[in-house]
Order: structure tokens, then sequence, then C-alpha cells
């Protein structure tokens, strides 16, 4: 099969198209020929080093994937050969998004929806998985609470929004001025413009907030958050974070994405019933993932990107 693999460390250049042994499904896992593969800013952090590969190289990076079951290993129940599928390989140790065929757990995916093709489908499970676990398992959102979403235009970001309306969450989010229209028509009753605005100025009573920065943007988050509530951190946390949440008594939580089939399950529900939608940039082959890379690393694209075999 075709896949895109790396043998070191390295800018855009290190991705080279090879041939790969077909892969073999295992217990409990499926085998999917892969029609679109989703690309995500974590892709080429792995991709550089900034956040290593466990197993070492060679290795094929990507985690969104959507495509048709060829193949199930031993035990699998819940898909047939022939289903058509989308979902996300188990983040961070499984990549193999980048190539023809892909093997994974059964229960790291779900039957994408008939109202949504495998390009939208394929830039789905990673980002909305985030925004997910952060509002649904870990923020515990309900119905009537405010939420803050840093970065409201973004990959994670303008899905957070939808999925925080869905919850009943009265959204405001950041954004520039020229993507405001956008956010608001994704749900957000308010959109603050980052770029004159400090957050903390003009909301202080969030009960929770997804902050997919670090640094001074997401001290002003903290300072937006009630006593009581909560900050979701995508990047970890340091001293300063630390401290000023404990100053004003807001919980912090720092999270990682996990493969969830209740979530991938909650996800199809909300694009089928057409309240979730991925904003897609554009598509590129699978030979011209370096390219998909540096669009991304530039900040030229205005959405996801998405890759096709």
């Amino acid at each position: 099969m075709r896949a895109i693999v790396q043998n070191t460390y390295g800018g855009p250049e290190v991705l080279t198209k090879t041939e790969l042994p077909l892969p073999e499904p295992g217990v409990g896992e499926i085998r999917i020929r892969i029609a679109a593969a989703g690309v995500n800013p974590t892709d080429w952090k792995h991709r550089d080093g900034s956040i290593p590969y466990d197993h070492g190289f060679p290795a094929t990076t990507g985690w969104d994937v959507a495509g048709t079951i060829d193949k199930t290993g031993p035990g699998v129940t819940i898909f047939e050969e022939g289903d058509a599928v989308f979902g996300m390989l188990p983040y961070p140790y499984e990549p193999g998004g980048y190539a023809e065929y892909a093997t994974g757990p059964a229960r790291a995916f779900a039957a994408k929806p008939d109202n949504i093709d495998f390009t939208e489908a394929a830039a789905l499970p990673l980002a909305s998985l985030t925004a997910w676990q952060a509002l649904n398992d870990t923020a515990r959102l309900t119905s009537g609470q405010r939420v803050l979403i840093q970065g409201g235009a973004g990959g994670v970001g303008h899905l957070a929004v939808q999925i925080a309306r869905h919850l009943g969450a009265d959204v405001t989010a950041t954004a520039s001025a020229a993507d405001a229209e956008f956010v608001r028509s994704l749900g957000a009753g308010q959109v603050v413009d980052y770029r004159g605005t400090t957050i903390s100025d003009v909301l202080t009573d969030a009960d929770a907030a997804l902050v997919p920065f670090t640094g001074q943007t997401r001290l002003d988050s903290l300072r937006a958050v009630r006593r009581g509530g909560i900050l979701v951190s995508l990047l970890g946390a340091d001293d300063a974070a630390f401290a000023l949440a404990e100053e004003r008594g807001v919980r912090y939580r720092s999270m990682m994405v996990q493969s969830d089939h209740a979530g991938m399950q909650a996800i199809a529900d909300m694009a089928a019933a057409g309240t979730l939608r991925a904003k897609i940039h554009g598509t590129l082959p699978l030979s011209q993932a370096a390219e998909a890379h540096r669009l991304g690393e530039n900040g030229k694209i205005d959405g996801k990107l998405v890759l096709i075999p």
C-alpha cells in the first residue's frame, strides 16, 4: 500500500511516499481502506519532533481517518466488512492515517453519517473529540452555563462552539474581527476580538473555559472564569497558571484527547442532526502531505485540510 513515511525529524521535506505491507487487524481491530485523512497541528508537531514519536522510525503520522472497513479482526462485533466509518487512531501512540489502509480498535470508530461525505468525516474526529471531552466530560457543561472558547474560529474552537451550543451553554468566543460573523453563525452569542480586547475586561463570570493557548492568553482566561468554575487547558500548565488558578479558586485541568467510542458516537449523532459541521479549507492528494504541512504551519488555511489517498 502507498503511505507517507518519515525516517527522521525535520521539516515537511522529510515526508516521503513509499510502499508498505498491508497491515493486518489484530484482536478487536478493524482494517480501513482510507478514503480521506484529516490533517491536524499535532501531525506536524510529531513530524518535527516537538512531540516525539514513542515508537521511533520509520513513522507514518496522522490520526484522523474515514473510509470503508475491508477486514475485521477476531472479536469485533459492532462493525462488519463494508461499513463506512470514521474515527481517531489511538492518540498519541498509534498514528498511521497518511496511508491507503490503517488498522485500529473497532471501538475508536463510529459509523459515518449518511449526510456527510468522507472528506468532512475525516476532518472531525481528533478536534471534535478534544472539544467533546473538554466540555462534556471534563467541564461537565450543562444547559444555561456560560463558557469561554478561546480561538473560536480555529480547528478545535469552531467545533467547540457548536458542541457547547449543543449542550445548551451560552458561548463567548474569541476571534479576529474578520472571523466574527463566522463564529456567530456557529452559535456564539458573544464574539470578542482578541487583537484589541483583553477577555477578562469583558468577561469575569464564565462557568468554564476551553483554552488551546499558553502564556498571557491562558492567564487572562483564568481571570474570566468565576470562582468555583473550571478552565480546561489543551497545552499543559505552568507555575504561573497553577498559582493564579489557586488564587482565584478556579479548577484547572489539563487534558489530552483519547480514543472514545461513546464520544465518537456523540459526534456522529450531532453530525447526522446537522448540528456539528467541520469547515473544510480544501483537499490535497496524499502525495502532497508535505505541502499540507507547509500550509498549516504557515497559517495559510481557513478550516481543516484533508488528504485523499
